[in-house]
């Protein structure tokens, strides 16, 4: 009985380094990417949507055969590089002198609404990309599951469409 106590501080202690040690994890089975202007300004904003192009061209590829989370997140790991030279080649081509940084985190995000879909405020796993300062206003979208990109066309969540653009080609030349 004397030991019920100290069993009792020890069970409380444990409770709290799991609920905190789940905290720090994402809530959502979703992969988030934001792509987050220098600035505010008109060109800083302008050329943040000439690197999202250039960003979702080059990722679609690696992420068709992606069925998981944790498959996307593992290719987009592997291709950070790859992808701040994507960013950083759009920069310079169009005048900038900063470049980008890219990683995969865990971040709290407020509610957001992307078409019809919304994504409550909580935390997300997100491939985070920083245009210089990144201090400016962002673009996201959902990498997993590829809510960035389906034909917009369809806007039944339940009948989602998957587009591949290896496939549009091959399609394209034996046409």
């Amino acid at each position: 009985m004397k030991y019920l106590p100290i069993f009792l501080f020890l069970l409380l202690c444990c409770g709290v380094f799991v609920f905190n040690a789940q905290t720090n994890q994402s809530e959502y089975d979703y992969l988030r990417v934001h792509i987050r202007a220098n600035s505010n300004s008109e060109v800083d904003q302008a050329v943040k949507y000439l690197v999202k192009d250039e960003v979702v061209n080059f990722i679609t590829p690696y992420l068709i055969d992606c069925d998981t989370k944790e498959k996307s997140i593992n290719t987009i790991n592997g291709l950070l590089l790859q992808i701040e030279n994507v960013c950083d080649n759009v920069l310079s081509q169009n005048g900038f002198t900063y470049t980008s940084k890219a990683k995969v985190d865990t971040e709290k995000f407020p509610t957001r609404t992307y078409d019809n879909v919304t994504l409550e405020e909580g935390v997300y796993d997100a491939l985070i990309i920083e245009l210089g300062t990144g201090k400016g206003d962002n673009w996201w979208c959902i990498v997993y599951p590829p809510l960035c990109f389906v034909n917009k066309s369809d806007t039944d969540a339940h009948n989602i469409q998957y587009q591949s653009y290896l496939m549009d080609i091959i399609k394209k030349y034996f046409d």
